[in-house]
């Protein structure tokens, strides 16, 4: 038997969500009964909640990427919401490849990785990656390990690299082409609940 919140999915919601993530139906459910344990049989998820994921909360990147599954002001995401974020970290299948050109982008398409790891650096939201948050997103990444003054020459190098049009940031252009050799599509991908 299921927890008592896999009872509140609908058919009909079911089939939205495979629709919109191009997860699996079985994958989904178990997600859901995942959703409801972790917000403790609430509709709708904290960031408390997502707090206690052991894997966020020994990340350092674990606050960014919490706030990514919540709405601009928002405290709470409901069970879809967090699925349309999860779905950036599905893997690509060989028969996605070929996908209709007409449809819409899946979340889990290059693009929309891409721009879910931009929005991971652009702190601010204003479209461009400064080096003031380069350095506060290294800083979470390697801590205390390496100096100020070691971050701040990792920052400089890595903004006149991919900075091609001299305002001395990052656009998401410019993070695209410093990223096109990179396997984007298998770096920002996880497996879950098989």
């Amino acid at each position: 038997m299921g927890s008592r919140a896999s009872t509140l999915l609908r058919d009909e919601e079911l089939e939205e969500i495979k629709k919109e993530t191009g997860c699996e139906k079985s994958h989904i459910t178990n997600t859901f009964n995942w959703f409801g344990s972790l917000t403790q049989g609430d509709s709708l998820g904290s960031r408390e909640d997502f707090q206690r994921i052991p894997e966020l909360a020994i990340n350092p990147l674990g606050d960014r990427i919490i706030n990514a599954f919540f709405p601009e002001g928002e405290d709470q995401v409901n069970f879809r919401g967090f699925m349309r974020t999860l779905a950036h970290f599905r893997p690509i299948e060989d028969n996605e490849k070929s996908k209709d050109v007409n449809g819409p982008e899946p979340l889990n398409s290059r693009s929309n990785k891409l721009h879910f790891a931009f929005r991971l650096y652009d702190l601010d939201k204003d479209d461009k990656i400064s080096r003031d948050e380069l350095l506060q997103v290294l800083r979470m990444m390697v801590g205390v390990n390496i100096s100020d003054e070691q971050l701040g020459s990792i920052a400089d190098r890595t903004i006149q690299e991919a900075d091609q049009d001299g305002d001395s940031a990052i656009s998401f252009t410019e993070f695209v082409k410093v990223l096109e050799k990179v396997d984007v599509e298998q770096k920002m991908s996880i497996r879950f609940l098989h």
